[in-house]
C-alpha cells in the first residue's frame, strides 16, 4: 500500500517541504534509504545522511537547520522520533492485525469474547474467562479459568495466563510470558525438607503494560502481585510473588525482583539487576545494569550502581580506585619495605 507525503503529514500533523505527492510503500533507516521508502532524522550524529539518502521522504524536527540541498521530501514535525514511532505503530498494525476465531481453538461456552477479536490455532481459553474487544490472541496461548482481560490486548504465541489473573486494557505480552505461576514459597522442615506453601493469590496487571518474551510474574501467596499502569518489562525478567511495580517504571532484561518488594513510579532499572525481597524503592530511582540492591532506597530520584549498590557518585570514585588497585598495592608494599628499613 502506498501513501503520499501529504497523507503522511496529515497523520503526523506535520508540514510538507518538497513534493507533497511523492509516494512511499515501506520504511528504512536513513543511511540505507531507497526510493519509495520513508525514514526519519532525530539524532544530530546522523544529520549528514539527510543530504545523501535516497529515501523519498524524511521526517525531521521543525527546527532542524538545512545547510545543503536535500533531494528527499521532508515532513517537519515537533518531534521526529515520536512521530516516526507513531508511524511504525500504524505500519505494524496494518501488517499484523488478524481477525476471526480459529476452528482449532478451544473456547468453552462459559467464556466471553469481545467483538472484533482474533483467536489463533491451538489456543485454550478456560471457563469463565472474559476478554474485551479487539483482542489479538495468537496460536498456542493458554488462558486459565476466570481470567479477566481488557480491551485491545495482544498475546503472542505461547503466552500462559494462569487462573484468576486480571489484565487491563491495551496490554501486550510477547512469546513465552507466564503470568500467575506459583510464587517461590517453601517452609523449611526438619531434616532439611521443605513444605510447599499454597499460592492462592493472583496477578493484577493494569493498563498499557508491555511485557517482553519469556518474562515471568508469580502469583501472590495471598492478595495480588501488582504491575501498575504503563510499566514496560523487557525479556527474561523474574518478578516474585506479592511484588509491586509502580506506574511507568521500565526494567531491562534479566533483572530479578524478589517477593514482596515494592518499586515506585517512574523508575528505570538496568539489565541483570538483582533486588532482594521485602524492601521498598522510592519513585524516580535509577539503578545501573548489574547492580545488587540489598536494602530499601528511600531517596526519591536516587541513582544507584554496583553490587552491593551505592549512590553513583561514590560508585564512580570506587571504580577509579579499583582500576588503580594494582598500583595502590604496589605502593603500599613499597612503603612497608621502606618503613622496615628505616626502623632497622
Amino acid at each position: 500500500m502506498e501513501f503520499s507525503a501529504l497523507q503522511i503529514a496529515g497523520l503526523l500533523k506535520g508540514t510538507v517541504q518538497g513534493d507533497p505527492e511523492v509516494k512511499v510503500s515501506s520504511l528504512s533507516k536513513i543511511e540505507e534509504g531507497q526510493p519509495g521508502t520513508m525514514t526519519f532524522l532525530s539524532n544530530p550524529k546522523y544529520a549528514h545522511f539527510l543530504y545523501t539518502t535516497s529515501a523519498s521522504i524524511v521526517v525531521v524536527n521543525l527546527d532542524f537547520p538545512i545547510t545543503q540541498p536535500v533531494t528527499a521530501t521532508m515532513i517537519r514535525v515537533a518531534d521526529a522520533y515520536s512521530a516516526f514511532a507513531h508511524l511504525l505503530e500504524i505500519f505494524h498494525q496494518m501488517n499484523t492485525v488478524k481477525k476471526g476465531i480459529s476452528a482449532q481453538a478451544f473456547i468453552p461456552e462459559t467464556a466471553t469474547l469481545g467483538e472484533n477479536g482474533y483467536v489463533g490455532e491451538f489456543t485454550t481459553i478456560g471457563d469463565g474467562v472474559k476478554v474485551g474487544k479487539n483482542a489479538r490472541i495468537y496460536p498456542q496461548v493458554f488462558i486459565g479459568d476466570n481470567v479477566t482481560i481488557g480491551d485491545d490486548c495482544t498475546f503472542y504465541p505461547g503466552v500462559k495466563i494462569y487462573h484468576n489473573c486480571v489484565i487491563g486494557h491495551h496490554c501486550t505480552f510477547h512469546s513465552g510470558v507466564v503470568i500467575g505461576s506459583d510464587g517461590f514459597g517453601f517452609a523449611p522442615q526438619q531434616g532439611n525438607n521443605y513444605h510447599k506453601i499454597p499460592q492462592v493469590g493472583n496477578v493484577i496487571i493494569e493498563d498499557h503494560v508491555e511485557i517482553g518474551a519469556n518474562t515471568t510474574i508469580d502469583r501472590a501467596t495471598l492478595g495480588s502481585t501488582i504491575i501498575c499502569r504503563g510499566v514496560k518489562l523487557d525479556n527474561l525478567i523474574q518478578v516474585g510473588h506479592n511484588a509491586e511495580i509502580g506506574e511507568n517504571t521500565v526494567i531491562a532484561a534479566q533483572a530479578g525482583i524478589s517477593g514482596s518488594t515494592k518499586i515506585g513510579k517512574n523508575c528505570m532499572i538496568g539489565g541483570k539487576v538483582g533486588i532482594v525481597g521485602h524492601i521498598t524503592i522510592a519513585d524516580n530511582v535509577k539503578i545501573g545494569a548489574g547492580s545488587g540492591i540489598e536494602h530499601s532506597i528511600t531517596k526519591e530520584g536516587a541513582i544507584m550502581l554496583g553490587a552491593p549498590a551505592i549512590e553513583i557518585s561514590k560508585a564512580r570514585k570506587n571504580f577509579i580506585h579499583w582500576r588503580n588497585l594494582d598500583e595502590i598495592v604496589k605502593t603500599v608494599y613499597r612503603l612497608e619495605k621502606e618503613s622496615k628499613k628505616n626502623h632497622e
